[in-house]
């Protein structure tokens, strides 16, 4: 008998055998798929989804980006649970506390050509989470922050937007508002619109460009226009020898740097020549098109015209290479002072490293800038805003934690973000507590229709006024940023644009005496008795 099972072995597998032979690789195969399926490498992480290869969408939860913000995203993740334990599972004997939830609309990773670096989007992150933590620690409703990832050339905003929207019915824990969308592109404006046709008031931090503009589109910064006008201010009484000389950026794609040529060119050809002297340049932000920064043009012509003023009409990422050309330049004797005028946010750190400052003094050129931030204000004792004092103690805490690097304020991304998210916040504790009032409910515990709406919140933003009594001007519903006391008018004239926002006019590097040269405040001349 054995040896016939050895035969029916050596001749042929059994019944039993072809079986197991069957079933063993489709079990082998199934866990395979398994195993694939939960370590494969595409997933995206936090409730992301995938498109054109990059992980986006709306979240609460934690998920993959640079490594420079890794520890922030958890951080934010963290608060965000802890508010939503706050209003399903109170500690025993507390209220439940409301919240709300405001998205942060940007890219969280990055490249050479994207929209924004790694240190920005760090900043930008880092503003954003310190004014979550403020508003968390006070009384009224707390807030989640979402974080709404549209890709690293903000081109992926459509399913952001459609997550947004569904975000937006939700009346338990509505949506404030949105806050974000960094770069003047027309990906940015298409998203723009698009939330607006929702109805969702949403805020740029550091949108400049005049032409960006959108029904329920609010913005913290001043515009190009805002920034043109405070330069021209200080060239009225800073003339120079009016030799002057445009350098701007040809990308036709880029909304800021094609606004800022068009205004600068406006406002400055009569009196500085600037469309008889001019040249440009490939910016580095941007899909490839050339190789970008070739100033060698720029500088030759700067030099060989002996022009004593460049308006600038570019992005602060690009402004280096053109301070390095022109120092290497033989042409330019670097005898008479040359003033670089731009517009921005602040001083983006780059410009202000040890070796660039070295070029900018042995060359005797300066920047001249008209920014949302200046740089000094973290450091005097005087002249900074009111508000700016609230945030320092908690960006602090942020920057002793994280290490933000260098400078972490002088670009004004932290300080902006944070005031876009205070923006939306102070709106919807306004509107929290007009919901409430008469309704029997309060505070820590709200009655059941006194949940504001984004209408709510969009009329409560549209009505924060400067008011001018004939004998002095009021600021009514204004908010008290780190970047100055500001509102917003219900006028055709203003778009949403800040009202009374300080422009400062800064000088690196900074003369005997200091870098500012003064404060333009936006639409002032409107006001009798100036602003605020």
């Amino acid at each position: 008998m054995l040896l016939s099972r050895l035969r029916r072995r050596r001749n042929g597998f059994g019944p039993l055998d072809k079986a197991i032979a069957v079933v063993v690789p489709l079990v082998l195969i199934a866990v395979g798929v398994v195993v694939y399926l939960a370590l494969r490498p595409d997933d995206c992480a936090g409730g992301l989804s995938k498109h054109d290869g990059e992980c986006v969408g709306v979240t609460e939860n934690a998920f993959d980006a640079d490594d420079d913000v890794k520890g922030l995203i958890r951080a934010v993740a963290d608060e965000n649970e802890r508010v939503k334990r706050a209003w399903e599972s109170p500690e025993k004997g507390e209220n439940p506390i409301p919240y709300g939830r405001i998205a942060l609309m940007m890219p969280f990773t990055s490249d050479d050509s994207s929209a924004m670096t790694a240190a920005m989007i760090q900043r930008a992150l880092a503003g954003a989470h310190a004014a979550q933590l403020r508003a968390n620690s006070a009384g009224g409703p707390h807030y989640q922050l979402l974080m709404a990832h549209d890709g690293k050339d903000l081109d992926q905003w459509r399913p952001v937007v459609d997550d947004l929207g569904e975000i937006a019915d939700d009346r338990e824990s509505p949506l404030v508002g949105v806050m974000g969308l960094p770069s003047s592109t027309p990906e940015t404006r298409d998203a723009m619109n698009s939330l607006s046709r929702h109805r969702i008031a949403t805020v740029g931090p550091v949108i400049t460009s005049a032409d960006m503009n959108a029904p329920y589109f609010f913005k913290t910064s001043p515009n190009n226009q805002m920034m043109v006008d405070a330069l021209d201010h200080h060239l009225k009484k800073n003339p120079g020898e009016k030799k002057g000389f445009l350098v701007f950026d040809s990308r036709p794609d880029d909304v800021y740097s094609r606004n800022l040529q068009r205004l600068m060119e406006q406002k400055f050809d009569a009196v500085y020549g600037l469309r008889k002297r001019s040249a440009s340049f490939l910016g580095a932000t941007g899909p490839a098109a050339g190789i970008p920064q070739r100033f060698q043009s720029a500088a030759q012509k700067i030099c060989v015209t002996d022009s004593d003023t460049v308006f600038y009409a570019g992005r602060d990422q690009d402004l280096p290479a053109l301070v390095k050309r022109l120092s290497q330049e033989p042409s330019c004797d670097h005898r008479t002072p040359l003033r670089i005028l731009k517009v921005g946010i602040g001083l983006e750190p780059t410009l202000t490293t040890d070796e660039l400052t070295k070029m900018l003094r042995d060359t005797k050129t300066s920047i001249v800038a008209a920014a949302s931030v200046a740089p000094s204000w973290e450091r005097q004792k005087s002249g900074a805003p009111v508000g700016l004092r609230d945030f320092l103690p908690v960006f602090d805490k942020l920057d002793k934690r994280f290490d933000f690097g260098a400078k972490p304020l002088d670009d004004g991304y932290a300080i902006m973000y944070h005031d876009a998210f205070m923006l939306l916040a102070n709106a919807f504790d306004r509107s929290f507590t007009d919901a409430n009032e008469g309704r029997g409910g309060t505070e820590k515990s709200p009655s059941p229709s006194g949940t504001p709406t984004k209408d709510d919140v969009y009329n409560t933003l549209i009505d924060a006024s400067i008011v001018d009594t004939g004998e002095t001007t009021r600021c009514i519903g204004c908010l008290r940023g780190a970047a100055g006391t500001y509102g917003f008018e219900k006028s055709t004239d203003t778009e949403q644009w800040p009202v009374c926002k300080p422009v400062p006019v800064i000088e690196y590097p900074a003369p005997k005496g200091g870098g500012s040269l003064g404060t333009y405040r936006t639409f002032q001349k409107t006001f009798k008795n100036g602003c605020p």
